[in-house]
């Protein structure tokens, strides 16, 4: 099922649901590709699975470990510790539903805590990345994890990981 509404900011927010038993994502977004998306999974349980700093490494190092097959341009990231955030765009012949259930899929398995996501994942759709780039590298400083957004290392914000520029024009 696909819910969708318009945020106060002016942002479209689609949300899929999936109520599979074991299923982690099977169906399909109408917007697959060519956007740059604002993704965001959570944990199931919101457990703080992230808060031990090898799930969190695992988690960052499979992001980048899966883009070898399917490939995708990343901009921004943080790992919360019970979600993440994840702005992306994924080429023309990708789709981002493969991409989450293959990434989710990986750190469940590289991980060993047993089934650790929930069943969906949210995106939206931002009118402004460089408003969505702020949002996620905020995000562990407005929860009180860090003073700065550039000392929390589980985010692309601390300098440590590769990611693509914001493209000029969008």
């Amino acid at each position: 099922m696909i819910e969708s509404a318009l945020s106060g900011r002016g942002v479209v927010v689609l949300r899929i649901v999936d109520h599979g038993y074991h299923s982690f994502m099977s169906q399909r977004h109408p917007i697959q590709h060519s956007y740059s998306m604002l993704i965001t999974i959570v944990t199931k349980n919101r457990l703080p699975i992230f808060s031990d700093d090898a799930c969190a490494r695992e988690a960052i190092d499979t992001l980048y470990r899966i883009q070898d097959h399917y490939p995708c341009y990343l901009f921004a990231f943080v790992f919360m510790p019970d979600h993440c955030h994840l702005l992306l765009q994924i080429p023309e012949d990708g789709s981002v539903s493969k991409f989450i259930n293959v990434y989710k899929r990986a750190v469940t398995f590289n991980v060993q805590r047993g089934i650790i996501w929930q069943a969906r994942f949210h995106i939206r759709i931002p009118r402004d990345l460089g408003i969505a780039k702020h949002y996620i590298h905020w995000n562990p400083v407005n929860a009180g994890l860090c003073n700065e957004s550039e000392d929390y290392r589980w985010s692309s914000a601390c300098g440590l990981w590769d990611i693509h520029d914001l493209p000029l024009k969008y």
